[in-house]
């Protein structure tokens, strides 16, 4: 019966039209909070099976949804850890049960912006009881092979054990000129010392000294060099390697290593110009220059010169601040100067942004309507760059949803009408039988 049917449709538009000042309301509630996106209501109209030629009102049917997709705009913060995606794309994030359970166990969420603390045990939060996951990241910085499809390789980010730290040398390059006239015939035999800077595990400053020889021949020129190596951190009185250097004095390679010869402890690579040793604390690389190379150790008519040494590793360093690039490394600064990479915090992204299941929070989950989450490095793929230093602001606009709490109004109060309309009809028809 049509009348009936008008009757439902207009409960349906009130149920409707309900729903949506709903999700007004809730956007206007948080339009000053960070990270909020814009719940948003879809109407979709019923039909019902015609019969003949009568028609039944169907109604309207509302889906309601969170603009997930939708991005808003990053404010500058005076807090390092205030993190932001630029772009499309969330940041992993667990509960507080999560962050000593295992990977399996552990929930994981998605955050478009945090405002990321250390609590007391050094992990990073926001103040709603959200934790920041990321890569841990090796000496180098590097996070090796991990997981992009699930959270396996994710750990909730620490900083505590950072606070102080000494990243030992590992490898040192050297760049020296030796004079040539030094190994010619009647030259008085005088070597030279070159003391070289390095840092052991402890962050203990120590010295890594090469004493070269020249090789004096009774005749002409031998080109010839001789090196001992000691660690001043062990026994300084024991060579722990030797090299036989030959220079080479064609009129193409002259001046350029010719060949190495290691011994006493120290290895030669040809392919790499580098001398193993090992020292106190560890293995070193020494870099001294490949055969007829231009580059590390050289022997020309000129004064000897240390013209370039260089080295990695820093002393033991107090943690000063910590920062987050726009390419997701979390880095540990030091007072020392020094910086490390403790974490690479990736970016997830699903198929479609707007399926993810809304949390507490400003958090989302994975569902069946979002499809499958994909962890991206940050500023690669579809997913935007991270800025440290930032918040989102809310997707909400007042303006438009305050245009949209007008109309809603009026179509409730259309639907209200149309109950009432039908109300009176039917009050009419009972009339009639009187």
């Amino acid at each position: 019966m049509s009348i009936s049917s008008s009757l439902n449709a207009g409960v349906m538009g009130l149920n409707a039209n309900s729903t949506r000042l709903s999700t007004i309301s809730d956007n206007i509630a948080n339009s000053e909070t960070f990270g909020y996106k814009r719940s948003q209501v879809e109407f979709s109209s019923m039909v019902l099976e015609q019969r003949s030629s009568a028609y039944s009102a169907g109604g309207v049917m509302v889906d309601t949804f969170k603009d997930v997709s939708a991005v808003g705009s990053l404010i500058s913060t005076g807090n390092a850890t205030d993190i932001a995606v630029a772009g499309r794309g969330l940041v992993p994030v667990t509960d507080v049960q999560g962050v000593d359970q295992s990977a399996a166990d552990r929930n994981l969420m998605l955050l478009p912006t945090g405002s990321f603390t250390a609590d007391q045990n050094g992990n990073l939060r926001t103040q709603s009881g959200l934790f920041l996951l990321g890569w841990p990241a090796d000496s180098d910085g590097s996070i090796g092979n991990v997981s992009r499809n699930s959270g396996t390789n994710l750990e909730p980010v620490n900083i505590a054990t950072s606070q102080f730290v000494a990243s030992p040398t590992a490898s040192i390059e050297v760049g020296i000129n030796l004079p040539a006239d030094a190994t010619d015939a009647g030259a008085t035999g005088g070597g030279y010392s070159l003391p070289i800077e390095y840092y052991d595990n402890l962050g203990r400053a120590q010295t890594l000294r090469m004493d070269l020889t020249p090789v004096v021949p009774g005749t002409g020129s031998s080109n010839q060099w001789q090196v001992q190596i000691f660690d001043d951190a062990g026994d300084p009185t024991t060579a722990i390697g030797a090299l036989d250097i030959t220079f080479d004095d064609t009129s193409a390679n002259g001046g350029r290593i010719a060949s190495v010869t290691a011994s006493g402890g120290a290895a030669y690579d040809t392919t790499t110009g580098q001398v193993a040793l090992t020292l106190i604390h560890g293995p070193v690389d020494v870099f001294i220059g490949r055969p007829l190379d231009t580059s590390g150790m050289t022997q020309l008519s000129a004064p000897f010169s240390p013209t370039s040494v260089t080295k990695d590793g820093a002393p033991i360093g107090d943690l000063q601040s910590i920062e987050v690039d726009e390419l997701g490394n979390l880095q540990a600064i030091y007072d020392t100067g020094f910086r490390r990479t403790l974490y690479q915090i990736p970016v997830g992204d699903v198929p479609n942004m707007d399926g993810l299941k809304a949390l507490d929070g400003q958090a989302y989950t994975v569902s069946a309507q979002s499809g499958n989450m994909y962890l991206w490095d940050a500023g690669t793929g579809p997913v935007g760059s991270l800025s440290g230093f930032a918040l989102m602001e809310s997707t909400t606009d007042i303006a438009r949803e305050l245009t949209d709490l007008i109309e809603t109004q009026r179509a409730y109060s259309s639907s209200a009408k149309i109950v009432q309309t039908v109300d009176e009809m039917l009050q009419e028809t009972t009339n009639l039988k009187r």
